[in-house]
């Protein structure tokens, strides 16, 4: 037994199983979409219960998923080939360049919500189901799956926390059997998009934040908590944890996982791999500024 696995038994709680996207809300509360179990136990739950929080691009996938959102509005004529490489282009010069901020972020959005009014939600999620199971789960890290399933197995639950929308990511962690995930909420109204946000990204600091409301809402205790990620912007919720974990880190996050005794898991195939990762999936925490391009220009 390998010392993260024996990590997770020892951290064991137990918590219902996860089985199926529940609620119904347009606008779930903390950016979220939860997995619930179909027939709750009235059993008590153990003192500090605990979970997993596991970043989406390029830890629990390879590449990101925003991208093969993206490539599906193309395929369904929604978005034009330029608008995914434009978009993806500047995800990655920004990205190289380490100018990723928060100006970058808020000009992305400001960009991308202009184009969003008038989208229909139902078409959205339908379109996030067609996505993950054609695009998504053929590139869904197995090995970091499988450390999923081992908190599951040890009654932990597990969340996916993403910048990309939370409809997809609710929808990859319902495919996964996983206990729910946090994303960015796009605003609704009479079924459609608005154009506004509900609260902000779910990227840096607001993951930790995220984290820390959804750990209060549900009795979690983040002492005992466990956060998977590969990328630097993912600090503030890899410290908010008791422990870290680095899964194919940027070299920025190795330096930290270094620097502060965290494991590291690298599933990437070779240096040149991990270089010339897919552009977009090089600004996975910014990427979620690309959901919003659902609407191309042409499109009335």
């Amino acid at each position: 037994m390998s010392e993260i696995e024996a990590s997770i038994n020892a951290s064991a709680t137990p918590r219902p199983p996860a089985a199926r996207v529940g609620g119904g809300s347009n606008h779930p509360l903390h950016h979220s979409v939860v997995v619930e179990p179909d027939a709750p136990g009235d059993e008590e739950q153990a003192e500090g219960p605990s979970a997993a929080f596991f970043d989406v691009d390029n830890t629990l996938m390879h590449g990101a998923s925003i991208y093969w959102l993206a490539r599906g509005l193309a395929r369904h004529g929604v978005l034009s080939g330029r608008d995914i490489l434009g978009a993806a282009w500047k995800q990655a010069r920004y990205k190289l360049r380490g100018t990723e901020h928060h100006g970058h972020i808020s000009s992305i959005r400001a960009t991308a919500l202009n184009l969003v009014a008038g989208f229909p939600v139902d078409e959205m999620r339908s379109l996030c189901e067609e996505v993950v199971d054609r695009d998504i789960a053929p590139r869904i890290l197995e090995p970091v799956r499988r450390l999923a399933e081992r908190h599951l197995a040890a009654d932990q639950e597990v969340w996916l926390v993403t910048a990309s929308p939370v409809e997809l990511a609710g929808v990859i962690a319902s495919r996964l059997g996983l206990t729910g995930a946090l994303g960015t909420i796009a605003e609704i109204e009479d079924g459609c998009y608005t154009g506004e946000l509900v609260g902000d990204l779910m990227h840096g600091p607001a993951k930790a934040t995220g984290i820390a409301e959804l750990a209060e809402e549900r009795g979690l205790d983040l002492a005992q908590c466990t956060a998977y990620s590969d990328s630097a912007n993912d600090l503030p919720m890899l410290r908010k944890v008791g422990k870290a974990i680095a899964v194919n880190p940027d070299s920025r996050l190795a330096r930290q996982a270094r620097h502060n005794g965290w494991p590291v898991l690298d599933y990437r195939r070779g240096r040149r791999a991990a270089k010339l990762a897919l552009p977009s999936a090089a600004a996975a925490g910014v990427a979620a500024g690309l959901f919003y391009l659902f609407k191309s220009r042409d499109r009335d």
